[in-house]
């Protein structure tokens, strides 16, 4: 019996080794040598995108409707020493998403990676929508609009494919940002939410950026036309 608990105790070990040997091994710079355009990333979600992106070795280029977010953005990431370009952009009008695009081209001849969080002309490399998932029936033309986008998520992956660009969606539950704050910012309804989840807690705008990062790069070459929920464990709709 002895004996066996020393052979167990020594099969335990060498597994720690392993584990540990392989946690210690991590890829650097998984979207080195990228552009990423990303679209409404001077808050929230698609600024937690946005950092993340830069921090995996991309070249983030932000863009927003108002030229002192897209300011106070850029020097927030600049000055934490990523690679990042801000142009004013309102993705509702051609001549603001040419000019985006054209920013772009000029740094790289092309751009890699487009992140969005609505439905965008999409131009080269990995698109990736971004909808939000919010419960409220006060917001059903919301919620409409944003779920005709897991729609248009298979059907622009299908239709992309022959070009080598893959189309994904995620589809955050509640996230706590200014946006979402109506539905959070009283403790009550904040405690009644949690009680829908699998994981207490609401939601952060940095659990959502890991997974985008992930999914524009090389790791995810084979998910193509995927929503991907991040939600706490709460019930999806979807």
């Amino acid at each position: 019996m002895q004996k066996a608990g020393l052979l167990l105790g020594g099969w335990t070990q060498a597994w720690r080794s392993v584990r540990m040997a392989s946690s210690a091994v991590t890829r650097q710079n998984p979207l080195a040598n990228k552009v990423a355009l990303v679209t409404a990333s001077t808050e929230g979600i698609g600024f937690a995108i946005a950092r993340r992106l830069a921090e995996d070795g991309a070249h983030v280029v932000i863009s927003s409707r108002k030229q002192e977010n897209v300011d106070r953005a850029v020097a927030t990431l600049q000055g934490e020493g990523l690679s990042v370009t801000g142009i004013v952009c309102h993705v509702g009008k051609p001549e603001d998403r040419e000019r985006l695009v054209a920013t772009a081209v000029k740094l790289h001849q092309g751009v890699d990676i487009l992140v969005s969080n609505a439905a965008v002309n999409p131009f080269f490399g990995s698109l990736m929508d971004v909808t939000e998932e919010v419960w409220d029936k006060s917001l059903s033309p919301y919620n409409v609009s944003k779920t005709a986008l897991l729609g248009l998520t298979k059907n622009f992956a299908a239709e992309l494919d022959s070009k080598n660009i893959r189309v994904n969606c995620l589809a955050p539950g509640l996230i706590k940002t200014r946006f979402s704050s109506v539905l959070w910012k009283d403790k009550s309804r904040e405690d009644m939410i949690k009680q829908y989840m699998r994981i207490n807690r609401l939601g952060k705008p940095e659990d959502c950026a890991g997974i985008v990062s992930f999914l524009c790069s090389e790791d995810a070459s084979y998910i193509n036309g995927e929503t991907v929920v991040v939600g706490g464990g709460t019930p999806s709709r979807l």
